[in-house]
């Protein structure tokens, strides 16, 4: 009973998260747009390499869609109070952490969606490998998810996890491989693109839709290592203000 207790927590949670912050039409637009924009800058010049972006748009869309949204929600129920009222419920840290991270990357996921739905039926991207695709893809957004969960826990006020995200976000973009491939980056900044997640999910879309080799399996396990690592963090965050 108690494991069926914890698991209806979670989803109310992420229901309550969803339909209250997420689920706007602002919030879509945007994740879904931003991306796009970016990507066209960069392609002025070059106007047939949209195609082989099309996996770092999607790539890009899961980095936005999960830590955007996530770092204001959870901010911003820290300071009006909501969060607090959270764990006075009968809830463990444990089940209100993979709350707000599952509901920033299923509402990454979506942007996600709408994002290879584009790339495919406007730039022709051929999925290759569906299963790969989607595991790596599901992968990322528990990864990045938990990143900006962690972001969000490590400060007070809103502007604060927005300064911090963009951070580690804008770098990922321009050395993860969205871009410019890893391969040709200055050894010294190779080696900071193989320490961001960001690559991991680049490499594992390219593989699984433009057949470069790669090592998927490595790229999965390094996803996971990542969200483990990062969901650990956040939960001694979450024990050092709460606890």
């Amino acid at each position: 009973m108690r494991l069926r207790d914890e698991l209806e927590g979670i989803y109310a949670i992420l229901l309550k998260d969803l339909k209250a912050y997420y689920l706007k039409p602002p919030n879509i637009s945007w994740g879904i747009l931003f991306p796009i924009v970016l990507a066209l800058a960069f392609t002025l010049r070059n106007p047939r390499g949209l195609r082989d972006l099309a996996p770092g748009l999607v790539a890009m869309a899961a980095l936005f869609g999960t830590t955007s949204m996530e770092a204001i929600v959870v901010t911003f129920e820290k300071r009006v109070g909501a969060l607090e009222r959270l764990y006075m419920a009968p809830l463990t840290y444990t089940s209100i952490l993979l709350a707000k991270v599952l509901g920033g990357a299923v509402f990454g996921g979506f942007i996600s969606a709408v994002m290879t739905l584009l790339c495919v039926t406007l730039l022709g991207m051929r999925i290759s490998h569906p299963l790969l695709y989607v595991g790596g893809l599901a992968l990322s957004l528990i990864a990045l998810s938990s990143l900006g969960a962690l972001i969000a826990f490590s400060v007070r006020e809103v502007f604060e996890a927005q300064t911090l995200s963009n951070y580690f976000r804008f770098p990922m973009i321009f050395l993860c491989g969205v871009f410019i491939p890893v391969g040709s980056l200055p050894l010294p900044l190779r080696v900071v693109a193989y320490m961001l997640p960001l690559t991991y999910t680049v490499e594992l879309l390219r593989a699984s839709t433009l057949s470069l080799s790669t090592c998927p399996l490595l790229d999965l396990a390094i996803l996971i290592l990542f969200s483990a690592v990062f969901l650990l963090l956040t939960h001694r965050a979450m024990g050092r203000a709460y606890g």
